[in-house]
């Protein structure tokens, strides 16, 4: 009588379903994560955009509190897209995204700040707006921690941009300054960027982080016009007086020394930079 088998009567198997073993890390007792657990909310702006298939699009984001997101966004290529013009590059949106392995996808979409057509229609501020986005994708994708001041700073200088509140120029040179300086790469206009001697200074060194007294001054240092050194601070500072009402010339020199600043410690070429028109 086999041992399993009490009374001579053969205790019967559980039947097993074909195809219904789970395989991967289902054996392992973890359960498989729901559609609805993977959902998350967040505000974002638009960085860029590039096609997917025939009828898709891979959509880059900077988000108010997850940060550089890149998400798939399905069917907003179609004329019969529910949210297609709301991913568009400069726009500002409430989303619905999920989770997935290597890119999210984009659910719903609510306009919050329509910037994009305002911005598009005029080929300067177009330009201004790329070379913003440019900045803010490169710095939040190495950077995650300060991806909430980075998304409110993008965001105001795209709204001030799209209003036309102030010279293009200017909007640029102040969103990158204070970009950086959001990144740990605050420059000094004041003191010397190296010892802190106050000044003010007359040379400008990009490597040493701004004006520098004549002890500190690296051989061929650029020697910038004080009105320029006083258009930098303002910009970094916000105050739009001073900086409305600087000098064509000025603001030109001033250009410059922010690109050259901002090469730097960024470590690469923006290539939308150079198709920027400064008057």
């Amino acid at each position: 009588m086999p041992p399993d088998s009490p009374g001579g009567t053969t205790a019967p198997r559980p039947m097993v379903r074909q195809g219904s073993a789970r395989k991967g890390w289902e054996d392992k007792g973890v359960a498989q994560p729901s559609f609805a657990s993977r959902a998350y909310r967040d505000d974002a702006v638009v960085l860029r955009t590039h096609k997917l298939g025939e009828a898709d699009r891979i959509i880059t984001l900077l988000t108010k509190h997850h940060g550089q997101v890149r998400a798939v966004a399905k069917g907003v290529r179609r004329t019969s897209s529910r949210f297609g013009a709301r991913l568009e590059p400069f726009m500002v949106a409430d989303l619905q995204l999920v989770s997935g392995k290597t890119l999210d996808i984009v659910t719903q979409a609510v306009a919050k700040g329509a910037y994009g057509g305002d911005i598009a229609s005029d080929y300067g501020r177009y330009t201004v707006a790329a070379a913003m986005t440019e900045t803010a994708e490169k710095l939040t994708d190495v950077d995650g921690e300060s991806g909430t001041a980075q998304y409110n700073l993008l965001v105001g200088a795209l709204a001030s941009l799209s209003r036309n509140e102030h010279a293009a120029g200017l909007i640029l040179d102040s969103y990158l300054l204070r970009a950086l300086a959001t990144g740990g790469w605050a420059p000094s206009f004041t003191d010397c960027a190296r010892c802190g001697l106050p000044g003010p200074h007359s040379a400008f060194s990009a490597p040493l982080g701004g004006m520098v007294c004549p002890g500190c001054r690296p051989p061929g240092s650029p020697a910038p016009a004080p009105e320029t050194v006083v258009l930098l601070a303002a910009l970094l500072t916000g105050a739009w007086a001073t900086a409305d009402a600087s000098l064509p010339l000025h603001r030109k020199e001033a250009a410059g020394l922010v690109a050259a600043y901002l090469q730097w410690h960024l470590e690469r070429v923006l290539k939308s930079l150079k198709h920027v028109e400064r008057s």
